[in-house]
């Protein structure tokens, strides 16, 4: 996923801010392209579990030791150019954070 310290975005959504909450096949391949073209993406994932694609495959991603992982090739791709938090929408204190950040 992209981290804020390599510097700004640059494309034609450069400076758009897109918080990301879909799930699965659809959503975040669609949000990805808009990522692509510059969007600042904020991917909203589920405390505890995660993108349900995370762990989609095989192929799974090998570690730098070269051992299997369960983080999927799909989840990476589709995800690029995202950033990632950990927010529990049910509660008042993630609602609180969602709305700072939007």
């Amino acid at each position: 996923m992209n981290d804020a310290t390599e510097g700004p975005s640059v494309g034609p959504l450069s400076g758009l801010r897109v918080f990301d909450l879909t799930r699965v096949l659809a959503g975040p391949s669609c949000v990805q392209i808009l990522g692509d073209l510059g969007a600042d993406v904020i991917k909203v994932e589920r405390p505890g579990q995660g993108d349900d694609t995370r762990k989609f495959g095989p192929p799974f991603v090998k570690d730098p030791d070269g051992k299997e992982t369960t983080e999927s090739g799909y989840y990476l791709t589709a995800n690029r150019n995202k950033r990632s938090i950990t927010l529990d929408l049910t509660s008042e204190d993630g609602q609180a954070m969602a709305r700072q950040m939007i």
